[in-house]
């Protein structure tokens, strides 16, 4: 479309919607091509990699979901708390195929945020891996399902979150493409994680334009080195093989070194990426110099990539690089780069909306659109956006406006094509990596300690993870032994990625007229170096 005169653009409507759950789908896939490589992946314990067709694929999941059925009725949710190990995908399609709702949690949680999570989706079994990256998850979980009264825990090393008699499947309920399929754990700027309700319609098509916006070959194989707790992972890397009748590739614990191997053995069509990652294996690509796998697609995003990124992927990969943009709420893709944008348009942009999907730039104090070209706060409304915040009507209210459109706290501006830029965000998160941090919670975990009067918690730009997480104490005594007390506090009951990895020290705070810490104050100061670092 061109010639928009306001920051709008309808949604276009040449794609058509498919109508149908995940389990359908991979049912379908299963009866097409049953002998064709669905999954290729580690399972839990063994560290045996294996390759699984549709039908065995299949077959595990309806085998799981006849167990599941037993454990918990349709429309309850169950928790799964894993690495990226092959358990995770059979139970994400055994989840659909019972009518469960997924509760994705991250494999890092320590007791008090998993108790959270738990206990707010009201999940009614919990599947855990026994250890990951060293982190003994199954004393955690242990230790936290024990003060949930109801709560089933089950070991992935345990049989009986399977069913032996795939016969059992008959008793499987119809799923409508409407229902909740899953609930993600997603940080704001209130504290708490909020849980995004999604339905089957969202994830199936959202994972479907994806993959067909960026010219993925029917059968492409397809690697994922992302955490599969987040959409990104469990979601496009998942559900869009599935939808091309491809191959999904675990990588079940990312190093660089290992990821090139993986890639060079499978000679995949897609690699799904988020900057960290793919800095990372460009440098010991540069570095080490063997043979570089040919990789036609390389897609992802979750924070600004960078230009010389996505030109040095290209140069050594000999890849397409594509940007995508969005968040959970939108399940989680809004916009991307296409093959044929330009290389401006690549490097600069985050690309149009995907078909089936509004998008508008509004004044964020007025709520108005504004003009081609000025920037306000990105919203969207289609049918991929979230349910709603569970147990939190007030936030949906906040973030969903009267009508309809997501607020998605992102600031940009469009063109007169519709093209999308990003250029900040009006919410307070930290996004490592692309994990999202939530800054109260961070302070939350910090406050109370005797020798500070006061901490603000804040992201800084950082090279590889795009934003590291940041805290600025106002001390009583010692400023360095406090810092090394709250470190070791952080590290008891914070997820690693989310404990400051930097610490400084002001004597005061800017504070807004109704005493609101101006953060964006302190930030420049830091990076001006006006504040001591500890």
């Amino acid at each position: 479309m061109t010639g928009l005169q306001q920051s709008y653009r309808p949604a276009d409507t040449s794609a058509e919607l498919v109508d149908m759950p995940i389990g359908m789908l991979l049912a379908q896939r299963c009866a097409q091509h049953p002998d064709r490589v669905a999954l290729v992946g580690t399972r839990h314990g063994t560290g045996e990699r294996v390759r699984l067709t549709y039908r065995q694929l299949y077959t595990e999941a309806v085998q799981t979901a006849a167990a599941l059925s037993h454990l918990a009725e349709p429309g309850r949710s169950i928790a799964v708390w894993a690495p990226n190990v092959v358990e995770w995908t059979v139970i994400q399609y055994a989840a659909a195929l019972a009518g469960l709702v997924l509760v994705a949690l991250n494999p890092v949680l320590r007791d008090d945020e998993l108790e959270y999570a738990l206990t707010h989706s009201g999940a009614a079994v919990l599947l855990h891996a026994d250890v990951s990256r060293d982190y003994p998850m199954a004393e955690v979980a242990s230790r936290v399902t024990a003060r949930i009264p109801g709560l089933q825990r089950i070991s992935l090393s345990e049989d009986r979150w399977r069913a032996p008699d795939t016969d059992q499947a008959m008793a499987l309920p119809d799923v409508s493409p409407d229902a909740v399929a899953m609930l993600q754990y997603t940080s704001g700027t209130t504290g708490r994680p909020k849980g995004v309700a999604l339905t089957h319609r969202a994830l199936v098509n959202v994972a479907r334009l994806t993959l067909e916006t960026a010219d993925a070959r029917t059968g492409a194989v397809c690697v994922n080195p992302l955490p599969m707790f987040h959409t990104a992972g469990c979601v496009i890397a998942t559900l869009g093989p599935l939808w091309l009748v491809g191959t999904a590739v675990l990588i079940d614990r990312f190093t660089p070194a290992g990821a090139l191997e993986v890639l060079r053995a499978e000679q995949p069509d897609v690699l799904f990426y988020v900057p960290a990652i793919l800095e990372a294996l460009l440098a010991v690509q540069r570095a080490e110099r063997p043979p570089a796998p040919r990789i036609p697609i390389i897609m992802g995003g979750a924070a600004l990539v960078s230009p010389e990124l996505i030109d040095g992927a290209a140069e050594v990969f000999g890849a397409t690089v594509l940007n995508l943009f969005g968040q959970t709420e939108l399940a989680p893709v809004l916009s991307m780069t296409r093959p044929g944008d330009s290389r401006e348009d690549r490097l600069a942009t985050v690309g149009r909306p995907l078909a089936q999907v509004e998008c508008k730039i509004v004044d964020p104090a007025s709520g108005a659109v504004v003009a081609v070209g000025e920037p306000g706060e990105i919203c969207a409304r289609g049918y991929q956006q979230f349910v709603g915040y569970l147990h939190d009507p007030a936030a949906t209210a906040v973030t969903v406006d009267a009508d309809g459109f997501v607020h998605t706290g992102d600031l940009g501006a469009m063109d007169e094509r519709g093209y999308l830029t990003v250029t900040g965000r009006l919410k307070d998160v930290i996004i490592r990596g692309g994990e999202n941090i939530s800054p109260a919670d961070v302070e939350r975990q910090l406050a109370g300690h005797p020798g500070i009067t006061d901490i603000a918690v804040l992201g800084l730009p950082d090279d590889r993870w795009g934003e590291i997480v940041a805290a600025v104490l106002r001390a009583v005594g010692d400023p360095a032994d406090i810092a090394k007390n709250l470190v070791a506090q952080a590290q008891s009951v914070l997820a690693p990625y989310k404990v400051p990895s930097r610490w400084f020290v002001a004597d005061e705070f800017p504070v807004t007229p109704t005493g609101k810490v101006r953060k964006f104050a302190l930030r420049d100061a830091i990076l001006r170096g006006e504040l001591r670092e500890l």
